[in-house]
């Protein structure tokens, strides 16, 4: 059973194993809908990305926007529907939010969906076809992987006063370092170019390229036992906030438990046997 679905983001379960998140706002740059719970943009991603995770037909998690940007983070226009509260502290709202509103905002929305997507078993992709601003920067930096082309740019907070949430904050160090990472937040804005140069882009490709770059990409990673890449990414992820010796015992563990799984003995024997194996992530 698929997620509910809503007008403004997109879900296509492909019969290619890839699944397909679309901001779905392109008049707006697919700028984020509703608040923080309900049927928000920021709550709608994160049940499109769990359902996804929970499809055993699905392999792959691409992330993308429709039209010419990738999201453009808050609606900072006051013309929508005021029944609608926008995912910002202006918008629609016309009252004056203290501390403790703000912080409780972006914890119940936006934390939530960034541990959300950080914790989803599968690959996830961002493939990034124009501007990633603000929250949008954010849900980019919490996907595995990002593919980018000369529209991709990335933008701050810095337009609303604020400082970046928890992709920016704790991912972009550790993927540009830490002096690269005070530049943009000094700076708040990032090209395509410099993106790749930095290690954010993994792909920086021409954006005729782009959605071809990513399915081969995609095609490459449904080659690999699920299950391993699965464990890879908690393993690693996990490694980036511990010691070696604790890395050591988790794929030391990880090793025997997979090499009793369905999927090592398939891939043995398909190896042997000279063709394609069938992994089943068991």
């Amino acid at each position: 059973m698929g997620p509910k679905l809503v007008e403004y983001l997109k879900y296509e379960a492909e019969d290619t194993g890839i699944a397909w998140i679309t901001f779905n706002r392109p008049e707006r740059r697919n700028a984020l809908m509703g608040n923080s719970q309900e049927n928000s943009t920021v709550a709608k991603v994160g049940e499109y990305m769990r359902a996804a995770d929970d499809d055993p037909e699905v392999r792959v998690i691409v992330l993308t926007g429709e039209g010419q940007g990738f999201c453009s983070g808050a609606d900072m226009r006051r013309d929508n529907d005021p029944s609608v509260l926008g995912e910002n502290f202006v918008g629609n709202r016309d009252h004056t939010e203290s501390p403790d509103f703000i912080r409780q905002h972006f914890f119940h929305g936006f934390t939530q969906l960034h541990r959300d997507i950080s914790l989803i078993r599968k690959p996830t992709i961002a493939m990034i076809n124009g501007a990633a601003v603000g929250s949008g920067m954010d849900m980019a930096l919490h996907c595995d992987i990002r593919v980018g082309c000369e529209n991709t740019q990335f933008v701050g907070y810095h337009q609303l006063g604020q400082i970046f949430e928890n992709g920016g904050s704790y991912y972009l160090p550790k993927m540009a370092g830490l002096g690269r990472a005070l530049e943009f937040a000094y700076t708040g804005r990032l090209d395509a170019e410099r993106a790749y140069q930095w290690g954010i882009l993994n792909y920086l490709v021409d954006s005729s390229e782009l959605e071809q770059t990513t399915r081969d990409l995609c095609d490459r990673i449904m080659r690999v036992p699920p299950m391993v890449q699965w464990v890879s990414k908690r393993i690693m992820r996990t490694a980036a906030d511990t010691t070696l010796e604790n890395t050591m015992v988790l794929t030391s563990n990880a090793g025997g438990i997979l090499g009793g799984s369905e999927d090592a003995d398939e891939a043995r024997l398909a190896f042997l046997e000279k063709r394609a194996p069938v992994f089943k992530g068991r």
